[in-house]
């Protein structure tokens, strides 16, 4: 089956372990959820499949094709057919939201009448098409959160990988935002690699969740699974003389 695959990564910044000897199998079509506290690696682990960074130790491989291994890319982030979503979005300020969606269509020479043919299905897919003129700032929090979706989209990836996208949104809006990740992935059928802090954000996203500490996988499984371990968890924590659990 085609998979990502981490084998045995490793990253350090300023002789700071920021990964430790990570290895996990991603398969193709998965909905993974990446869950931890700030400073634990998970954001790490995207970048460097995104090849924003390479590992120190180990090797990262996309369908059974390595990309990158100690120090190097063999691959470099253009060429791995991933899209990508910032946890402050990253829209270009100047542009439309046709011209960002564009930008990466034109980079790849897909000529203008089939580049704003893709453009109107995206936007029509993510409830947009009416913005098409706008540029982000005449947008709101959601409506540019739909943007970005479509922006890594557009250019057919094998897996999304988004980074903490929900953060600054309030819990209505991020409910809505979680449950167009879903219909997108669904209808596109896309790999999603979705990192974040909430709990409740990777429980709805994810079909398998891996948890972080310390740069390292401290438990995967799936959401049931994980819930169970944050309940033993609790209860082993709430049994120890002394501690209070809030």
């Amino acid at each position: 089956m085609n998979s990502i695959v981490f084998k045995s990564v490793s990253k350090s910044f300023n002789n700071q372990p920021a990964v430790s000897n990570f290895s996990l199998d991603i398969p193709m079509g998965q909905r993974l959820a990446i869950l931890g506290h700030s400073g634990c690696g998970k954001t790490t682990v995207l970048r460097l499949l995104a090849g924003f960074i390479t590992p120190d130790e180990g090797s990262i491989e996309i369908n059974g094709e390595t990309v990158a291994e100690r120090g190097r890319n063999l691959k470099e982030p253009e060429h791995r057919n991933l899209g990508m979503v910032f946890q402050d979005l990253a829209l270009w300020p100047h542009l439309t939201v046709k011209g960002n969606l564009e930008f990466g269509l034109k980079a790849q020479g897909v000529p203008l009448r089939q580049r704003m043919q893709k453009i109107i299905e995206m936007l029509k897919l993510v409830h947009m098409e009416s913005y098409i003129k706008s540029k982000p700032a005449q947008l709101s929090g959601g409506q540019q959160q739909r943007v970005a979706l479509a922006r890594a989209l557009i250019l057919q990836p094998k897996a999304l990988l988004m980074d903490e996208p929900l953060s600054s949104l309030d819990v209505e809006l991020s409910l809505k935002i979680r449950k167009e990740i879903l219909r997108l992935q669904e209808e596109i059928d896309f790999t999603l690699l979705f990192v974040t802090h909430n709990r409740q954000e990777a429980f709805q996203i994810g079909t398998r969740v891996v948890v972080m500490s310390q740069g390292k996988i401290e438990r995967i499984g799936s959401v049931e699974q994980i819930k169970e371990y944050f309940k033993k968890l609790s209860q082993n924590l709430s049994e120890e003389p002394g501690d209070t659990v809030v």
